[in-house]
Parts: C-alpha cells; structure tokens; sequence
C-alpha cells in the first residue's frame, strides 16, 4: 500500500528514486521502480494521481466515464497497480529544484530535489530522479486570445474532469490536433451547445503525412481516429482550413471572426475554447541542466535522452510527454523503462534480468509509438497560428509584451531570448515563460533567419515555481538549501577585501 504524505516533515531524508509527476508515466515508473525493492517518493501538484490525461479518473462516476470514452477510464487500471505498490506518494506537493547534492560530494546521494508540501519546503536527497512533468498546451496567440470569454481547451477538459463543470453557452472550439476533436466529442455527449468547430490545420500537411499513412493504418489510432472525426462531424458544424481566426467582441468574447483565404465570417457564441497542440513541459529539466535540441516535426524543444529516458545529466531521467509527445499508453512504457533501469543502476537487478525486461517493454513502446508519425505530420500547426502577424497581439500575457514590441527589440540585435527577455521582461512572469516561450522564440528565429534550435530557449533557473517567504523561512540554513532557491552562496572569505 501506498503511504501518502501530507506535510515535508514527514519526508525522509533521502530516498533511492524520487519521481516528479503523477501521470501515465509517472505512475508507471513507480510501479516498476517499487517492485524492485527500490524507496520511491512520488511527488505531483494534483489532489489526486493521473495527470491530466486520466485526472480525477478514480473518483469519476459512471456518467463521467461514458462521457469521457474508453482511453480516460483506461487509467483506472494503472491507479489500482499504484495504489497497491509499496511507495510514499506526496500529492499537493511542489516539486521547484533539481540539482546536485551539495552536501554530500561523495556519490551517496548524488542529487537534491527541492519539495515544498503543507506550507514547508524541504530538500531531499535522492540516488536517482525520473521527470515525468508531462505536457504543455502550445501557445495561440492572435487578436483578441485574452479576452473575457477565451480559454484553452486544456482548462476546459480541467474543469470538467475535477469538478463536472461544463459551457452553459454557445461553445465554439478552434485550433487543430487529436485533443481538438476529443474535446468537442466529450462536450457534445455532456449535453453543451457545442456551435462550430474550425480548425486551423494547415491542407497542406497532407503532403508530408501521407508517406506515414501505412503505419498509422496499422495502428490503434486510426479506428478510433476516425470514429472521433465522425462523431464530430455529424453533431456540429466543422470549418476546415482557417488561414487565421480573431476573436471579437467589447470587453466580452462575442464572436470568432475565421479567415480562410481572402473570404472571412464571423461566428457569434459565448465562449472560446483553443488548442495548437502540445509540447514538452521543459522547465524542470532545463533548470536541472539537462541538455535539449529543437526537434522540427513537434515544432518546439525537448529534452535530449536515450531510449530509457536518460538525460545529459547524470542520474536524471526525463519519460512520456515531457521528453517528447507520445501519448498515454507510450508514456507508461517510458515510464517503466525509466523504473527499470533506475533498479539496474541501483544494483537493485541483474544485467540478465534487466535486459529480458527491457526487451519486452521496448517492443510494447514501439507498439504504441506506430502512427505517432503520421499525426506529428498531419496535426503540426501552421506557422501563422505559431508566430503571430499582428504586431498588437499580446504574446507575453503575464507582463503583456506585444508581438510588435518583440520585433523592435529583435531588430536591435539581441543574441536570443535571455536578452530579449532583460529588455521586455517576456518571460519574468509567473509562468516562467511556460505561456510564451515557444512564441518568443520562433519570432526572434523569424526576425533573425535562423532556427530556433540556433537560438536556444529560456535559461531556466531554481526556484522554478513560486515559493512563499515562510517556506523558504522554513528551510534548514545550508549550502546546499541556499544553492537550491538562490542558485549561489556568497562567501565573506571569499570576498576581496578579506585578501
């Protein structure tokens, strides 16, 4: 049986794997990692575990379920294999550093993970650390996004497997990728006024999907692909090839305004649901050092790791969608690959046994992974629904920074996006990037004629979500505590007037 942990206090010192998400493939890799006799901490800002992919999944009602469809109730299974491993689960917990353990210089604990739980924060010694952070939804900006009115699609999906609560309004949705069409199908079966759905998927992506047609043919998505895409269609309007889309309206979302071509029409509803897609949630990781690289189908950065989830830095390892998009039954298999070979470094299994396991795990990850391909190709968002034309649209939403105001400070030569970010503060919010990052990127790469991967991403540093002063306060008074919020210690001997 699990045991939970509702206060810092309660953690222990140190533990062999400290994993950082409780989704498909953070579940996983502590189901795997547990059965091996490892002391696994899981650690995940939710109330209760599935991510967002099966959030809320174990207290869902039979209505829920129906509405939701097979893949969320799916998570039912992996939350029982959980619930029943040997392992310390801290839900509500924020996870805000990884970094070495300063402390110890000797190998025996050779990383540190800042935690803050029940209004203390702690750091924790850890052997081995699995990221499972999941996914971001991508950034759509265009005219009017911030408006009363407009929210992502993602926040709607929240709202709906949390708290039941679904549109009372006209419901309009807006953007392209699987999650697009999934949503309206759930909205559409718990009763919403679901008026139009226009996607913005570029026609000519066809073009580059269809050499991976076969293997999505042969894969699971496609059936259930197209049963979606039917359910869709046949129960609300779909408009296809929107070139761009503003959303209109006084002070209040009132209609989405779809360009296609040179012909526009204005869709009157209530409320705005948008979705580009998604991408890694990076920021743990690149706080922790870990090496990353511009990957040009997903259209944004991810981690660099082997196929067990190893990173750039020893000890970490990155699974599922936060080391690139893969799905929920790929992110498990990560997941375990993870578990399994945190236990072969921890001498916790043989080689022998190692490798009989990884073998057959990775046929199950190659499994899942057909098709992938094909929905990369299909479903990657047009480069006008990435980057924005209009110089007033708002790309930073936390200190409000214009498209426009980025391209002035491009054309005055900034190197990349950290300098950018110390001339307009994009970025310095509380996000810490998370709803711009892509965009500012793509835009300075656009502005200079280089690739993204040329430019680089944020420098990310710890603490890399808020920490109140009293959780700080509570920290003990070490080095290595000092290292992990400030990024440095000051040493008075050091100084040069102590020379």
């Amino acid at each position: 049986m699990i045991r939970n942990i509702h206060s810092a206090i309660d953690l222990a010192p140190a533990y062999d794997l400290i994993i950082v998400g409780a989704g498909p493939s953070g579940l996983a890799a502590a189901v795997e990692a547990s059965a091996h006799g490892i002391t696994v901490l899981l650690a995940d800002e939710n109330e209760s575990p599935g991510g967002q992919i099966y959030r809320a999944v174990d207290r869902a009602s039979n209505a829920d379920l129906a509405r939701m469809g097979p893949d969320y109730t799916a998570g039912r299974t992996l939350i029982k294999r959980f619930q029943a491993a040997d392992l310390s689960y801290a839900r509500r917990a924020t996870v805000w550093s990884v970094g070495a353990d300063e402390e110890t210089g000797d190998g025996a604990h050779g990383l540190e993970v800042g935690i803050s739980l029940g209004g203390i924060a702690r750091p924790i010694a850890a052997h081995r650390v699995i990221l499972a952070t999941g996914a971001l939804e991508r950034p759509f900006p265009f005219p009017g996004w911030t408006m009363p009115g407009v929210m992502s699609a993602g926040a709607a999906q929240i709202l709906m497997k949390s708290s039941g609560l679904v549109p009372s309004g006209r419901t309009i949705l807006a953007g392209t990728g699987p999650l697009l069409y999934l949503l309206a199908s759930q909205l559409l079966r718990a009763g919403v006024s679901v008026i139009a759905v226009v996607d913005t998927t570029p026609v000519e992506n066809w073009r580059f999907a269809l050499p991976h047609v076969l293997g999505f043919a042969a894969s699971p998505y496609a059936l259930k692909g197209l049963k979606l895409l039917w359910e869709v269609h046949r129960r609300t309007r779909v408009i296809r090839g929107a070139t761009a889309v503003e959303a209109v309206g006084s002070g209040q979302f009132s209609a989405l305004r779809v360009l296609r071509g040179n012909r526009s029409r204005d869709i009157p509803g209530d409320l705005l649901l948008l979705h580009q897609g998604i991408a890694p949630n990076l920021n743990l990781a690149l706080a922790a050092g870990c090496d990353y690289v511009w990957d040009e189908r997903l259209a944004a950065f991810r981690p660099a790791v082997d196929i067990c989830g190893a990173s750039s830095v020893p000890g970490v390892s990155i699974a599922g969608d936060a080391a690139g998009i893969v799905g929920a039954v790929a992110s498990a298999h990560q997941g375990e690959l993870a578990g399994l070979t945190a236990a072969l470094d921890l001498h916790r299994i043989s080689q022998g046994v190692y490798e009989q396991r990884r073998n057959e795990l990775a046929r199950k990850l190659a499994r899942a992974l057909r098709g992938r391909s094909f929905i990369e190709h299909r479903f990657r968002p047009a480069k006008t629904c990435r980057v924005p034309e209009d110089d007033g649209t708002i790309v930073c939403r936390c200190e409000e920074i214009t498209a426009g105001k980025l391209r002035e400070v491009a054309a005055l030569g900034v190197p990349g996006p950290n300098q950018m970010k110390a001339f307009t503060r994009c970025g310095m919010g509380p996000c810490q990037g998370r709803l711009c990052g892509l965009t500012a990127v793509e835009l300075l790469a656009q502005c200079r004629g280089v690739a993204p991967g040329e430019l680089g991403y944020y420098r990310l540093r710890p603490p890399i979500k808020p920490v109140t002063l009293g959780e700080l306060a509570a920290l003990p008074h070490t080095e290595a505590a000092i290292i992990a919020v400030a990024g440095f210690v000051e040493r008075a001997a050091d100084s040069p007037q102590d020379h």
